[in-house]
C-alpha cells in the first residue's frame, strides 16, 4: 500500500521555505510539493538536482505540475536529490535534501536547521511493522543509544549536536543518514544612532554628577563651619543641585534627539 506524504515548500526571498514533513521516503511513496509566496504562488515552480540531471523543473521528465504544486505519484531511488522553489525571474528559495530508499527503515528528522536550545525528536519507522519498535540511533557512525519505543529526543540542542544521524531496527535493517543542522538564535545589534545616543547620555550624566557631588561637599562644609561658629558667606545665586541636574538632563535629551 502506497503512503502519501505532503510537503509544503513556502518560498520567500528572505526565509526560504518550510518543509512540514520528513526528508526520507520509501520506494513507491507519493509526495506533493508546493511553493507559496505570501498570499500568491504565481510564478513559482519546483526544481531539483539529482544524480541524473540538474536544474530540471517539475514536468520535465518527472512529476506532474499543477500551478505551483508538483506531485510525484511514485518515488524511486533516482528521485533522491536536492529540491527547491524558483520564480520566473530566477529567485530561488533555500533547498532541501529528499532521500528515497529501497530498504524498509527510514528516519524522520528535521530537514531545515533547528534553533539552538530547541528539543529535537528523531523517529525510526519501518514500512511493514508497527512504528514503536525498539530502535538504535547513531550519529556520524557512532552508536548513541537504543530507544525502546523507536523515538529519541535531543534536549536543548547546540552546535555540537550537528551531524549525520541514522537508525536501525533489529530484523528490519537501517535507515539512510540525514543531516541535522543547528542555527544560533537571532541577536539584535544596536544601531549607530542608538550607540551615539547612549554615549551622549553617559557624558551628560557624568557632567550632572560632578556639580552635584561638589555642591554636596560645599553644603556639608558650610554646615560644619556653621556648627563650629565660622562665618562663611553663601552666595544667594547658587542654583539648587536638583534644578541644575534637571536642566542638564533636558539639555542631554535635546542633544540625544539629534542621534535618533
Amino acid at each position: 500500500m502506497e503512503e502519501t506524504s505532503l510537503l509544503w515548500l513556502i518560498c520567500k526571498y528572505t526565509t526560504g521555505f518550510t518543509l512540514r514533513s520528513r526528508s526520507q521516503f520509501f520506494k513507491l511513496d507519493s509526495v506533493s510539493l508546493s511553493c507559496e509566496e505570501d498570499n500568491s504562488s504565481a510564478g513559482w515552480t519546483v526544481r531539483r538536482n539529482t544524480t541524473r540531471r540538474t536544474r530540471t523543473q517539475c514536468g520535465d521528465g518527472w512529476g506532474k505540475p499543477a500551478g505551483s504544486t508538483c506531485t510525484i505519484s511514485s518515488l524511486y531511488k533516482h528521485d533522491s536529490g536536492v529540491y527547491w522553489c524558483e520564480s520566473r525571474e530566477g529567485a530561488a528559495s533555500s533547498s532541501i535534501q529528499l532521500t528515497v530508499t529501497g530498504g524498509s527503515v527510514i528516519l524522520q528528522s528535521p530537514v531545515l536547521p533547528v534553533m539552538e536550545g530547541d528539543d529535537v525528536t528523531l523517529s525510526c519507522h519501518t514500512k511493514t511493522a508497527p512504528s514503536n519498535l525498539p530502535a538504535a540511533f547513531y550519529k556520524d557512525g557512532s552508536f548513541i543509544r537504543t530507544e525502546p519505543a523507536g523515538h529519541m529526543t535531543l534536549h536543548h540542542v547546540t552546535s555540537s549536536d550537528e551531524g549525520l544521524y541514522r537508525c536501525s531496527i533489529s530484523g528490519h535493517g537501517e535507515s539512510p543518514s540525514s543531516r541535522i543542522s543547528v542555527s544560533a538564535p537571532p541577536t539584535s545589534e544596536a544601531t549607530p544612532s542608538t550607540s551615539a545616543s547612549l554615549q551622549v547620555r553617559l557624558v551628560c550624566h557624568l557632567v550632572v554628577f560632578c556639580p552635584y557631588f561638589i555642591s554636596t561637599l560645599l553644603l556639608v562644609s558650610l554646615y560644619q563651619h556653621k556648627v563650629s561658629g565660622s562665618d562663611v558667606p553663601v552666595s544667594p545665586a547658587m542654583t539648587p543641585p536638583i534644578q541644575a541636574e534637571q536642566r542638564l538632563n533636558d539639555v542631554c535629551d535635546e542633544g540625544t534627539e539629534h542621534y535618533i
